[in-house]
C-alpha cells in the first residue's frame, strides 16, 4: 500500500462521485454504452465478467476508459476510441483526470519497481509510454446472500501493475505465500499496488502475481454497495514481453523462453476471462 502520494482527495471524490451517478442510471441507459471488442471501453453489465478457470460469474458491472490517442496514432487499430455518458455531464473531465493521475502515479512505481530489480531507473518507461491501460470504475451492488457467486472471484489481473484506490467497504483479500487469505483495509486515500501477470512473466517469478478476490459482505454490510477504482498498467500493444536481465539463470531457469507482445498475451487472457 501507498500512501502520502499527492493524488487530490477532491478529485479522487469527484471522480467516484461521477461513476455512483452513472451507476445509478437505468439499466437500459447504461446498455446503450456496452462497445467495442473485448468490452475495453464503455460499459460492460452485470454477471459478465468470471474469474479464470471459476463456474461462476462476477457480482459486477462496470466502466472502462482508456487511452486517448491522437488522430492516426499507430496504436488506433488496437485501443479503440473512448466513450462517454452524456447524462453525467462531469464524468469525462472527472474521470479522464483520474486515469491521467493514475497513470503518471504507475509510471513513478515502476521505477522504484526497476530499482528494486537492480534495473536501470527508465527501463520501463518506453515500454509503457503509450501502453494499452485501462481504468476500470467499479459496482459491487448489495449482494444479500452467500454464494456461490461473489463479487470478484479468486484470480491474478493480466496487465503489469493494478493502482487500486481504497473502497469505502471491505472485502478485499490477498492470497499471501503460506496459503491464507489476507483481508486488505487501506487508509482513506491509499493506494493498493499489485503484480500482474505480465510482470510476473518478464521478471520470470521474482515478482509473482497478486491472487485476490473480492468476498461478499457479512449479514450487517449486506445492503450496501461496493465502489472501487482499480488502474490496469499496461504495456505498449507490440511490446515484447520476454525475460528482463537478471531474472533467470542456473538457479532460476527461464520459464517463458519465448516471447509474446503484450497484445497477444492480453487477446489469450480476455478469451479466458470470457470478456472476448
Amino acid at each position: 500500500m501507498v500512501a502520502d502520494h499527492g493524488l487530490p482527495q477532491d478529485r479522487i471524490d469527484a471522480a467516484l462521485a461521477a461513476a455512483k451517478a452513472f451507476f445509478a442510471l437505468p439499466e437500459e441507459v447504461k446498455r446503450a454504452y456496452v462497445t467495442g471488442p473485448g468490452h475495453q471501453r464503455g460499459y460492460t453489465p452485470f454477471g459478465v465478467e468470471t474469474a479464470k478457470g471459476a463456474a461462476h460469474y462476477d457480482l459486477k458491472e462496470f466502466w472502462h476508459v482508456g487511452r486517448e490517442l491522437a488522430p492516426g496514432h499507430r496504436y488506433e487499430a488496437l485501443m479503440p476510441p473512448n466513450v462517454w455518458p452524456s447524462e453525467v455531464p462531469a464524468f469525462r473531465e472527472a474521470v479522464g483526470w483520474l486515469y491521467g493521475a493514475l497513470d503518471a502515479m504507475g509510471r513513478r512505481l515502476l521505477e522504484a519497481i526497476a530499482a528494486h530489480l537492480g534495473l536501470e531507473r527508465g527501463v520501463f518507461a518506453p515500454q509503457v509510454s503509450d501502453g494499452n491501460s485501462i481504468l476500470r470504475l467499479l459496482h459491487y451492488p448489495p449482494a444479500p446472500f452467500d454464494g456461490p457467486h461473489i463479487r470478484a472471484g479468486a484470480h491474478e489481473d493480466i496487465n503489469v501493475i493494478t493502482l487500486l484506490l481504497g473502497a469505502e467497504e471491505a472485502g478485499l483479500e490477498v492470497l499471501d505465500r503460506d496459503g491464507r487469505w489476507l483481508p486488505i483495509n487501506p487508509a482513506p486515500g491509499s493506494l493498493v499496488v499489485n503484480i500482474g501477470d505480465m510482470l510476473q512473466r518478464a521478471t520470470n517469478h521474482v515478482l509473482p502475481s497478486t491472487t485476490h478476490r473480492v468476498v461478499n459482505p457479512p449479514p450487517e454490510r449486506r445492503s450496501a454497495p461496493r465502489y472501487s477504482t482499480p488502474f490496469f498498467l499496461h504495456y505498449n500493444p507490440d511490446h515484447l514481453i520476454e525475460t528482463l536481465p537478471g531474472c533467470a539463470g542456473p538457479d532460476r531457469p527461464d520459464r517463458y523462453p519465448e516471447p509474446i507482445t503484450a497484445d497477444a498475451f492480453l487477446q489469450q487472457r480476455l478469451r479466458e476471462i470470457r470478456l472476448l
